[in-house]
């Protein structure tokens, strides 16, 4: 996910793998750009094998796109990955939402506490218009959607969830806007729907909550 802590027992290519794709989905490599190698030597501090291998790894979230001896680019933006993203996130989340609220028990009800206080403090920051909080909305935001399906037992189910989820805030940094009032209402309710357990209620939001995002990414006229 992005702008993970650092892990001790990462090696030198882990840490430029996740440097690589979190320049990705933040926008810094934006979609299309050509990715050439000996720059992104200098910039990562790495050798172009390793720096092949870490480029041929992001190609399977499709984040990276080969092009045979040309090297590789962003992966493009499109309305059309946009709205397929969002069908997979709603999936997979209300899925996971189903079976942590049948798994939850109290420390994962903790963690959704903890998880929401941190964020509602950084959305609150951001609505007064410290827009430099952005960062940290970003990294709460998963923290917090994390917290809530982190009791449904499946590593496989998470991580998959983690990996569109990423892809699918790109296209929210690629708006470069804040939803405002709505979005903190949402997660609000979100929250109060988890502690109490609601599948149907915490299931509707995350339908409607995913689908104001794409509206939100598609109004700012930046993705073709």
């Amino acid at each position: 996910m992005l702008t993970q802590v650092h892990d001790p027992a990462e090696t030198v290519s882990d840490v430029v793998f996740r440097q690589i794709r979190e320049d990705i989905i933040s926008g810094t490599l934006p979609p299309g750009a050509k990715i050439k190698l000996e720059q992104a030597k200098e910039r990562y501090s790495i050798g172009i094998s390793s720096l092949r291998e870490i480029l041929s790894r992001l190609t399977t979230e499709n984040l990276v796109v080969a092009e045979g001896q040309r090297g590789f680019e962003v992966s493009p933006a499109s309305r059309r990955e946009l709205l397929e993203l969002a069908d997979l996130r709603i999936v997979l989340e209300t899925h996971a939402i189903g079976l942590a609220f049948a798994a939850g028990n109290l420390e994962w009800e903790g963690r959704i506490v903890a998880a929401h206080h941190r964020l509602a403090a950084a959305e609150r920051r951001l609505l007064a218009g410290d827009v430099s909080r952005t960062v940290d909305w970003v990294r709460y935001d998963w923290e917090f959607h994390q917290a809530i399906v982190s009791a449904c037992n499946s590593a496989t189910l998470m991580a998959t969830l983690s990996s569109v989820f990423d892809r699918f805030l790109r296209y929210h940094m690629l708006a470069e806007s804040f939803r405002g009032q709505p979005v903190v209402d949402d997660h609000r309710l979100l929250f109060e729907l988890s502690i109490r357990r609601d599948v149907a209620g915490a299931t509707e939001v995350v339908r409607r909550h995913v689908q104001s995002g794409v509206e939100h990414v598609l109004k700012s006229g930046r993705i073709p």
